[in-house]
Formats: C-alpha cells, structure tokens, sequence
C-alpha cells in the first residue's frame, strides 16, 4: 500500500514539476532533457542489475516506448503549457485506460465487461464536465485550450497503446522463459522514445536556427544556457519523480500487492495532484471542474478494479 500511495505522490510530482520546466524550457527542449536524465539513471540498474538491452521482449518494449515515452511524452510536454498540470494528468490517467480497452476490443478481439464500459462513461462525462469552460474566467490557461487538449488525448492514446505493447512484450518474455523486470523494461522502453525526442528537438533547433538567419531572431534577455541551468533543478526533480522513481514504485506496488489493489491508489493521481497544482501553479480551480474530475476518478478506479 505505502508504494502505491508513494507512486501517485511521485507521478503528481510529475506532473507539477514538467509544467514548470515548460515554463522556462521549450516543451521539445524540457521533454528532451528529462528523458535524457532518466535514461542515464535507468541504464545504470539496467546494465548493472537488470536485462540491460537483451530478451526476446527487446523489440516490442522498443516499440512500446516509440509510442508511449516518444509520440505520448512529446504530446504530453505540448499539452502542460496550454492546461496546467492539474487537466493534463486528468485527462491522461483516466482517458488512457478505457482508451486502451477500447483498442483492445476493436483490434484484439478483447471485449470490454459492462462495467468497464460503464466506468468509460463516467469518465469521459467526468472529463468533459471538468473541461467545460468556466465562464467566470477563473482557469488559469484559455489560450490554446483545444489544442492543449487535442494533445493531452494523443498521450493518453500513446499511454494506453504502450500498455498494451508492454504487456505483450512481458507474455513474449515469459514464453521464452526469460525473467524481465518493471526496471528493465522501463529502461528498453525509454530508449526509444529519448531517440524519437532527440531527433524531433533537433529537427525544430534546426528549423528555428534557420528561420532566425532568414530573418530578425527573437532578442531574450538571456541566454540558453542560463535558461537550461536555471531549470535543471526543475527537469532532474521531473525526471526523477516520473520515469525514474515514480515507474519504479509503481513496478515495486505492483510486485507487493497486485492491480487489484495498486491500480485503484494510482488513479487518484488526478484528485493528489491538486493541492500541488494550486501551490506551484497559482490554480483555482472551479467547483465544477473538481466536481467532473471526482466522476472521472470515480470512473478510474471502477476500471481498475475489474483487472
């Protein structure tokens, strides 16, 4: 129970800290140098204690990370500028698993029980009533509040499709006889997706370096480099608090306890982020939009306990 309970305080931790490193990074910048981070810390147990880059799960835990901590992280660090912690990590923790049953469903053949398909329902009705615009105006972030959402679903897709190519990849590992842990495998994983953020903060660098030759750059009052310095306490605590630490309780409770038990702690992420989101963030956020949040909790751990 207390790693369970450690994991949702380190994934809301997570969250707060990624929304601040946007704030004085680029969000292709911050999501890149978290990444890097914890990879370095992941390789360490990987190559020392762990499978290192070995198995026959190797390939589809690649491919696992190229969705999920690649096309789902890159979304994810688009999507915390324009909503704030609080409604990213609502949307993702509670839209990625139905989502996730959904795909199953339609392309494995998996079907859904009716109660996940009720536990679906409320929380996209959670969801969308927490989204709803107040129009008192007292969210913090309005502008690019589509996109930003456009782009929280897209991680929640890259989380659950992930999900599902991780728990492929542990039945291919199994089969084979091989012993492969949550550490391990959260380490073959990143390496894909530190790969595909790599090449897309290159690409854009590149792209702006040369719209800055073609015309009159930005002037900032000061440099890259003390922007990166003043927010690497920010992207080492972030990349700590999620991919590092946070992965690895989460793998610890399941270990302990089972999902059963583990799951239903976990989505209560998006009710444990808020006291976080309102002291680092300045967020007030309306009754409704806590209200909606609580349904799709609710929701949450409705689908969790039917695994």
């Amino acid at each position: 129970m207390f790693a369970a309970f450690l994991t949702t305080i380190l994934f809301s931790l997570s969250g707060v800290t990624a929304t601040r490193t946007t704030r004085l990074l680029p969000s292709l910048e911050a999501n890149f140098w978290r990444l890097l981070i914890a990879t370095a810390l992941l390789a360490i147990y990987g190559h020392t204690f762990g499978a290192g880059i070995r198995g026959s799960a190797f390939p589809w835990l690649l491919l696992s990370g190229f969705i999920g901590f690649g096309i789902g992280d890159i979304a994810l660090y688009l999507a915390y500028p324009k909503l704030g912690s609080r409604l990213v990590i609502l949307i993702v923790h509670c839209v990625a698993a139905p989502l996730a049953a959904a795909i199953e469903w339609t392309v494995l053949g998996v079907p859904m029980s009716p109660a996940e398909m009720v536990a679906g329902l409320l929380i996209l009705t959670g969801v969308a009533t927490a989204l709803f615009p107040d129009r008192r105006g007292t969210a913090p972030v309005r502008q690019g509040f589509g996109t930003g959402v456009g782009f929280a679903l897209v991680a929640a897709a890259g989380q659950g499709i992930g999900a599902i190519l991780s728990r492929h990849a542990f039945g291919v590992a199994q089969r084979a006889g091989e012993t492969l842990d949550g550490i391990s495998a959260a380490y073959q994983r990143i390496l894909a997706g530190l790969a595909l953020s790599a090449v897309t903060f290159i690409w854009v660098k590149r792209r702006y370096l040369a719209s800055c030759l073609g015309g009159s750059p930005v002037k900032s009052t000061e440099s890259e480099g003390a922007k990166l310095r003043r927010a690497l306490p920010w992207v080492a605590l972030n990349a700590l608090a999620g991919p590092a630490l946070g992965v690895s309780c989460f793998q610890w409770a399941l270990a302990q306890r089972g999902t059963g038990v583990v799951l239903p702690i976990v989505a209560l992420t998006p009710l444990i982020i808020i006291p976080f989101a309102i002291r680092f963030e300045g967020e007030r956020p309306s009754w409704r939009s806590l209200a909606g949040g609580g349904v799709a909790v609710a929701g949450a751990i409705v689908h969790a306990m039917n695994h």
